[in-house]
């Protein structure tokens, strides 16, 4: 029976190693537990999955819990997936936005195809700018 909770009280560690068992941990900063925690900590919305006392997927949103919420990670432990947990982590989140809310979400390469089969609708106008890319004037 997999457990849901609502808030960031979990570990570096238990999060670093859900990444590992799933496909994110090749784009996240796996090897800088600091940054995991920041991740963690200022993460406004996080919903966990746990099967007993070992996590085995979370979703983390940044949200203003009004009008929008970006879905950045939903990792699920590749021996718990195909069972609705990433399905319900996604849900559950969805009860903690406001009825007018939407989620937004850059999709791993390997999930592509898995979120327009659970109804998320593609948009034309995704952009990224990282850190060290300059800014054009």
């Amino acid at each position: 029976m997999i457990a849901y909770r609502v808030g960031n009280d979990l570990s570096v560690d238990a999060v670093i190693a859900v990444l590992e068992a799933s496909t994110l941990a090749a784009r996240r900063p796996v090897d800088d537990p600091a940054i995991i925690a920041d991740m963690i900590r200022h993460a406004p919305l996080l919903v966990s999955a746990w099967d007993g006392d070992r996590l085995v997927g979370f979703a983390r949103t940044l949200t203003d819990f009004s009008y929008v919420g970006y879905l950045s990670d939903l990792a699920v432990d590749a021996a718990y997936q195909r069972q609705g947990i990433g399905q319900e982590l996604i849900a559950k989140t969805r009860e903690q936005m406001g009825p007018r809310s939407f989620l937004v979400l850059l999709s791993a390469p390997a999930a592509a195809e898995y979120y327009p089969r659970i109804g998320f609708q593609p948009h034309p106008s995704a952009w990224v700018l990282r850190h060290a890319d300059p800014l054009q004037s």
